[in-house]
C-alpha cells in the first residue's frame, strides 16, 4: 500500500512537471525543486496561493540613478551628453537636474538652477501670452496623466523652445517626478525654409517646360495641317528637349533624397576616366555650346579605376554645365593620377568665386549670381564624389576664374 501512494506521488510530480503552467508547480532539475516564475518574474514560493499568483509587486521608486550604478552617482550625469535640454523637477516641484544643453537654452547654469522652482527655471508662455504653467500644472488635475505632448512655447524672455513633458508617477499616482525635454526651433525653421525652398524651386524650373510643351503640342493638334515638315519637326524637337529637362530635374530630386538617406547605389566598374571626360564635353556640344571652348589635358599614369560610370560623367557634366552658366572664357579640363588615385579638376576664365561664396558653393539651392537652374548641381557633386569615397574642393585658377578639383580613390569592384 505505501508502495502504490509513492508511486502516485511521483506521477502526480511528473504530471506537474509536464504542465508548467498550472499555479505553484514546479520542475525537478536533478534532484531539486525549482520554484515556478509568477507574472511579474517573481519566483514563487511552493503552494503559494492563488491570491499571492495573481497579486502584482509593486515597482519600486523610480530614483533617477541608472541600475547597478552606485547611490554616488548624481542624478543629473545621465542626462549630460543628451542634445536635447532636459529639466527634472521633483516631488516638491524644485529642479532636481538640469543638463548643460538645458542650460543653454534657459540661459542659465546647473547650479543657479538647481533647487529653484521648476516655474522659476522654466518661465513658458503660450502663443497667447498665458503662462503655460497656469494652464497645465503637472501637480494638480488629473491624476492619470503621463505626458504632455510637444508644443512651441516662449521663454519670457522671447527665445522659442519645442518643449515636452513626461510625468513619472508613484504607487500613489502622485508626481515623483516632473521630466522637461526642451529642443530649439531653429534646426526645425532650417527645415521648413529648406522643404518651402525646395518646392518653390521645382514649381519654377516646371513650370516653362511645361507650359512650352503644352503650348506646342495644342498647337500641332489643333493646326497640324497648316504647318510644313521643318516647323512641325522643330516644335518636336522643342517639345522632346524640354521633356528631357523635367525628366533631368525629376533625376536630380531623387539624386538629392538618396543622398540625404544615404541610400546611393554604387555599381563600379574600369571606366576609361579621359573618354568619359570627352563624352560628357560631346553633351555640351551637341546642347548648343562651340566645341572650341573646351580643352582636356591628359596626364599619363593613371590606374585602373573602379567607378560607377553614370555618376562619374554625372558629377563632370554638373561642373562643365557650372563653368559654362557661371564663368566665361575656354573651359579646361584636366585628368591625371593623384597617389593610388585620379583628380580631376574643370576651370574657367570668369570672375571666379570669392573665399565667403565659396563655403557655400556645394550648399542645396546655391546658384550664384545669375538665376536659372535648380541649385541642385553642386549639391549632387559633392555627394556623388564622397560616395566613391573622394573629396571635392574649390579654388581659384590660374586663369583668374573658379576651379573645382575632385579627387577619387581607385576603388574596388562592387562584388568583393
Amino acid at each position: 500500500m505505501a508502495v502504490r501512494q509513492r508511486g502516485r506521488r511521483s506521477v502526480r510530480r511528473v504530471a506537474r512537471a509536464r504542465r508548467p503552467d498550472r499555479p505553484g508547480s514546479h520542475v525537478r532539475t536533478g534532484g531539486v525543486a525549482q520554484p515556478r516564475l509568477g507574472r511579474c518574474g517573481v519566483p514563487l514560493r511552493l503552494g503559494a496561493s492563488p491570491a499571492e499568483l495573481t497579486t502584482r509587486r509593486p515597482a519600486p521608486p523610480y530614483s533617477g540613478i541608472p541600475p547597478g550604478r552606485s547611490g554616488e552617482v548624481s542624478e543629473k550625469s545621465a542626462y549630460d551628453d543628451l542634445p536635447d535640454g532636459v529639466v527634472v523637477a521633483g516631488e516638491d516641484g524644485r529642479v532636481v537636474a538640469l543638463n548643460p544643453a538645458g542650460a543653454r537654452l534657459l540661459g542659465t547654469t546647473t547650479d543657479a538652477a538647481l533647487g529653484c522652482h521648476y516655474r522659476d527655471v522654466l518661465p513658458l508662455v503660450d502663443e497667447q501670452g498665458r503662462d503655460w504653467w497656469v494652464c497645465t500644472d503637472p501637480y494638480e488635475g488629473l491624476r492619470s496623466r503621463t505626458r504632455q505632448p510637444e508644443r512651441q512655447l516662449t521663454l519670457k524672455g522671447g527665445a522659442e523652445l519645442l518643449v515636452t513633458a513626461s510625468y513619472v508617477r508613484g504607487d500613489d499616482r502622485s508626481l515623483y517626478r516632473l521630466v522637461v525635454a526642451l529642443r530649439d526651433t531653429h534646426a526645425r525653421e532650417r527645415l521648413e525654409r529648406s522643404r518651402a525652398n525646395l518646392v518653390s524651386t521645382v514649381a519654377h524650373e516646371l513650370r516653362s517646360p511645361l507650359t512650352s510643351v503644352k503650348g506646342f503640342t495644342a498647337t500641332l493638334l489643333a493646326k497640324w495641317d497648316r504647318f510644313n515638315d521643318d516647323q512641325k519637326k522643330l516644335m518636336l524637337q522643342t517639345v522632346n528637349a524640354d521633356a528631357d529637362r523635367v525628366t533631368r530635374l525629376i533625376t536630380e530630386l531623387l539624386d538629392v533624397s538618396r543622398i540625404d538617406a544615404g541610400r546611393l547605389e554604387m555599381r563600379r566598374q574600369v571606366v576609361d576616366l579621359p573618354a568619359a571626360i570627352r563624352k560628357a564635353i560631346a553633351g555640351c556640344v551637341a546642347a548648343g555650346q562651340p566645341e572650341n571652348r573646351f580643352v582636356l589635358q591628359e596626364r599619363g599614369g593613371l590606374p585602373e579605376m573602379w567607378v560607377d560610370p553614370d555618376k562619374f560623367q554625372q558629377v563632370v557634366g554638373n561642373l562643365l554645365e557650372n563653368a559654362v552658366r557661371h564663368g566665361d572664357g575656354t573651359v579646361t579640363v584636366a585628368v591625371g593620377p593623384n597617389g593610388d588615385g585620379a583628380v580631376v579638376t574643370v576651370a574657367d576664365e570668369g570672375e571666379g568665386i570669392s573665399e565667403a561664396t565659396a563655403v557655400r558653393v556645394f550648399t542645396r539651392f546655391w546658384r550664384g549670381d545669375q538665376r536659372g537652374g535648380t541649385g541642385l548641381g553642386l549639391y549632387i557633386v559633392k555627394g556623388l564624389v564622397e560616395a566613391h569615397g573622394g573629396s571635392v574642393s574649390v579654388g581659384r585658377a590660374t586663369g583668374g576664374g573658379a576651379e573645382f578639383r575632385f579627387v577619387l580613390p581607385a576603388g574596388t569592384p562592387s562584388f568583393l
